[in-house]
């Protein structure tokens, strides 16, 4: 399979481009390729997805920072693509003025002369995972309110003893066509709203929807590795076609808790460790914590206060199953506060050993110290002579 082209480079707009540069883009393009211009023409078809693919990642401010940071990569899962044309003209009709952009040449979709059916909304659900979670994935429910059938019209919208009727303006097609010039132009029919129907006596318990709102629960499997602002598709889970068409998607958005000791840097985990200087001084081998329970880590000798350890595919796996991350642990030297008699005697005779047996790095240090000073006390010579 080829692969997919640069969002920006099929748009003909450069990374800086604005909302309305990219929208403008868009219009062009699709203009275009419409299918409708080009019967039969599969390449126009591709031409015209590729560019509404663009649009509807580049548009979209996350996608659009998950695209420039990490590519195409960054998107899976996660948005960028079309399943037909028909979902391009349902998403983006409205961007032409109010327009349905699927017959924008006067076409006709669907079949004996009615608009093509409507996909249903989709819903979104949020879900809170603890670190540890995330990083195995788990299986969570959550709730959503999705409209069902009403029961007392079964759906149909209307009071007991009547049925809908063929709306009388667009003759049951749920749109009209309005001509100016060459161009025709075809919009939601204002009297059914795109029914194609209307309803002269209501139902009373859902006032002619048809459809009533219900809480529903749902298992969600969360992959290993989501980061917090992600999201899970839940395909067909969300509301149900005004007129017989798709189900729409639902989106569970992913929030993480802060945890008590680790932090997170994409797939790397991060800890703050304490050390004491005598572990710094001489080297040690200590146990940290890990998601997978107590790790060993060895201590070099000398390690100073802020030193990185990296203990590899210890961190959180990658969600696109590129691996896993690492811990890094960083040490702080923890100064005591407090020292009992011992301590201090002991470190007051480390300390007159450190002026007595100056350590080469430390000698070097204290020749700068001190030539720094001899300038100044021989400028200050100097000034006193004149």
């Amino acid at each position: 399979m080829a692969a997919k082209r640069d969002y920006y480079e099929v748009l003909g707009v450069s990374k800086t481009a604005t909302q309305s540069d990219i929208a403008k883009a868009y219009r062009k393009l699709a203009l275009k390729y419409h299918p409708d211009s080009h019967p039969g023409d599969e390449n126009a078809t591709v031409k015209f997805k590729e560019a509404a693919e663009a649009y509807e990642v580049l548009t979209d401010d996350q996608k659009r920072a998950r695209y420039d940071q990490y590519g195409h990569a960054g998107l899976e899962g996660n948005g960028g693509g079309f399943r037909d044309v028909g979902d391009i003209f349902e998403a983006f009709g409205d961007m032409f003025g109010g327009t349905v952009f699927e017959d924008f040449f006067g076409g006709q979709r669907g079949g004996g002369g009615r608009s093509r059916q409507r996909r249903g909304a989709d819903l979104r659900c949020d879900v809170t995972l603890t670190l540890e979670e995330a990083a195995k994935g788990v299986r969570k429910t959550v709730s959503l309110n999705r409209h069902v059938e009403c029961k007392t019209c079964e759906g149909s919208g209307a009071a007991a003893g009547s049925q809908p009727e063929t709306c009388r303006r667009c003759n049951g097609r749920g749109q009209v066509i309005q001509s100016s010039g060459i161009l025709r132009v075809q919009t939601t029919c204002p009297s059914c709203r795109g029914a194609g129907r209307v309803i002269s006596k209501p139902c009373g318990d859902c006032d002619g929807q048809g459809l009533q709102p219900k809480e529903v629960r749902l298992e969600v499997s969360i992959p290993a590795g989501v980061d917090d602002g992600m999201r899970v598709r839940l395909p067909g889970e969300g509301q149900p076609s005004p007129d017989g068409g798709a189900t729409g998607d639902a989106y569970c958005f992913v929030h993480m808790k802060p945890h008590s000791i680790f932090k997170r840097d994409g797939i790397d985990l991060v800890l703050q460790w304490p050390i004491t200087f005598a572990q710094a001084a001489l080297g040690s081998t200590i146990e940290v914590p890990t998601l997978d329970g107590k790790k060993p880590l060895q201590i070099a000798p000398g390690t100073q206060s802020g030193s990185v350890f990296q203990m590899k595919n210890m961190g959180m796996p990658d969600p696109h199953g590129r691996g896993q991350g690492s811990l890094l642990i960083q040490t702080v030297i923890d100064v005591p506060k407090k020292l009992n008699k011992k301590q201090e005697e002991l470190l007051r005779q480390l300390a007159e050993l450190d002026n007595d047996h100056v350590t080469p790095e430390r000698k070097g240090f204290m020749d700068l110290l001190k030539s720094y000073f001899q300038s100044d006390e021989d400028a200050a010579v100097s000034a006193s002579d004149k």
